[in-house]
């Protein structure tokens, strides 16, 4: 089995340390997605793996060779970044023939490849056009096509789908996801968008400040998150933090916005922070409610409406289905929280295991 590793890799740029102790793996059956605000790491890792930039410490393996001093050229990589890189006087058969004409393959075995990856990617028909003549989603189409008829070790994407509109962007995630699970090759995919990160990832590598916060299934990353900045940055509204104190199995908002019971802390005081995702706030009466607030703003959306309230000059939001009438702005309402989804995390932001037992 195809595997790329990654073994506790760092970098250094002028004395600063960009990559600290980054370590995962790809195999040929996951779709691993590298997920982070700008300038965490993320492209650099990628260029890491490519043979552009030298680690300053760490390895990198490819199967069982070490890849540390492999030049780029004999990495055989396949990359696709967001602004294509076309030939703009290329057609499309020259654009996917260029990496094969390279490498001074003959005209016959050229061809033959060329027309099995445009019928991958539905772009026979389009064999004779110049990119210009293209959508967008047929540009990366080209893109990906060219990294494809190399038979690359791995594919490495690098923000691929930023250019397109919304729609578009949608229909190119499974069409990449779905192909590299046909071709077997271990693949990495570098995004900001963590809907992009939880809809294509079967290993999902969150990073911050050039330092890895959790790697896991899309289900894991989502419901498990390490610490705060994972809970807040996975998730569309953000997790709900709430900081406060425990005391006598209590639990103490800061600002005084609520306290309600905590067994499972009956044996525990001090800071806590508690986190809670929006769907997983509700409406309630007053007498059964944890807390009372007025609403600040309302989306609708369709399938759901995002209801926001503010306290202490910070927004918390909840989501409503459509099967809920939704309150207005400035209307007063009761909430309580699903407890059994409830997350807990130390003062350091470090995600609390509970003993279910």
């Amino acid at each position: 089995m195809k595997e790329i590793k990654l073994i506790q890799i760092s970098k250094e740029f002028n004395n600063r340390k960009v990559l600290e102790d980054i370590s995962f793996e790809a195999n040929e059956e996951e779709f691993v997605v590298l997920v982070g605000p700008s300038g965490c790491g993320k492209t650099t890792i990628l260029r890491i793996i490519a043979g552009l930039e030298s680690p300053t410490s760490g390895k990198i393996y490819f199967n069982d060779s070490l890849w540390n001093e492999v030049p780029p050229g004999e990495r055989k990589v396949g990359m696709v970044f967001q602004n294509y890189a076309l030939y703009p006087h290329f057609s499309v058969f020259e654009n996917l023939a260029f990496p094969l004409k390279v490498q001074k393959v003959d005209k016959s075995t050229i061809a033959e490849k060329v027309r099995k990856v445009a019928e991958m990617l539905n772009l026979t028909e389009k064999l004779n056009n110049k990119p210009k003549e293209l959508s967008g989603g047929e540009r990366q189409r080209v893109a990906l096509g060219r990294a494809i008829i190399r038979e690359p070790n791995v594919f490495l994407f690098d923000e691929p789908l930023s250019n397109l509109d919304a729609k578009l962007r949608v229909l190119m995630r499974a069409e990449i996801v779905n192909l590299c699970k046909k071709l077997k090759t271990p693949s990495i995919y570098v995004t900001h968008d963590q809907i992009e990160a939880l809809t294509m990832g079967s290993k999902i590598v969150v990073l911050n400040q050039g330092k890895i916060q959790q790697v896991g299934t899309p289900n894991e990353i989502y419901y498990r998150p390490a610490n705060t900045f994972v809970a807040t940055f996975i998730g569309t509204p953000q997790m709900n933090l709430f900081q406060g104190f425990i005391q006598e199995g209590k639990f103490f908002e800061k600002n005084g916005l609520f306290q309600f019971s905590l067994k499972q802390f009956n044996n525990y005081s001090g800071n806590l922070i508690i986190g809670i995702r929006p769907e997983d706030i509700y409406l309630t009466s007053r007498e059964t409610s944890i807390i009372n607030t007025t609403v600040k703003a309302t989306e609708y959306i369709g399938y759901e409406t995002l209801v926001y309230f503010e306290h202490q000059d910070k927004l918390y939001s909840i989501i409503l289905d459509k099967n809920h009438n939704s309150p207005r702005e400035g209307e007063q309402i009761n909430l309580a929280f699903k407890t059994d989804f409830l997350h807990f995390f130390d003062k350091e932001g470090k995600r609390i295991e509970l003993d279910t037992n």
